[in-house]
């Protein structure tokens, strides 16, 4: 072989050493950009699935507490039936007058465990015993609250107080 043959060859054989280096390179640093992501996704993942297990920690408590109280299913006009019964009621042991009450659509959204029935009232008392009454309709441990209240002085006796509320009741939809 001739010193200008092994001179080319050598270059090939250089040129093609650089272009493997370079090809190389340039798989390993895709390659690292690859695990780069995969690992920030991974640390993502870890970041959320710790965020859950400390929320779940911190509302364990209600979510026993939920399962200790939920109430047993019931049909969407039976829930509003006894809603009603129950605030009629309570204004008459509390001597307020009911001037009118009128049940509203109930909130029985899809997919959804709890829904919702509300009735709205209108009563005429004193002071105190409408107190008393809200006293009694709102219960977090039954699921009831009322969520819209309207108090306003009475237009013939200023010792009384006309009450707008609307009354929700939680409740779990009956299978069907």
């Amino acid at each position: 072989m001739s010193p200008r043959e092994r001179n080319l060859l050598l270059f090939f054989a250089a040129a093609g050493f650089l272009v493997l280096n370079l090809l190389g390179f340039g798989f390993l640093k895709s390659k690292r950009a690859e695990l780069d992501r995969k690992l920030d996704a991974a640390e993502q993942k870890l970041a959320t699935a710790e965020s859950f297990q400390a929320n779940a920690e911190k509302v364990g408590e209600e979510i026993q507490w939920l399962t200790d109280h939920e109430p047993a299913p019931v049909a969407s006009q039976d829930a509003l039936t006894k809603i009603q019964q129950f605030c009629e009621a309570e204004a008459n042991n509390a001597g307020l007058t009911i001037k009118s009450q009128k049940p509203m659509d109930t909130d029985t959204t899809e997919g959804r465990h709890y829904h919702r029935a509300k009735i709205q009232f209108n009563i005429v008392g004193k002071e105190q015993n409408l107190y008393q009454w809200l006293d009694q309709i709102n219960d977090p441990a039954n699921f009831r609250i009322a969520t819209q209240l309207r108090l306003t002085p009475d237009a013939k006796d200023d010792t009384l107080i006309d009450c707008t509320a609307t009354i929700d009741q939680w409740f779990v939809p009956a299978t069907q």
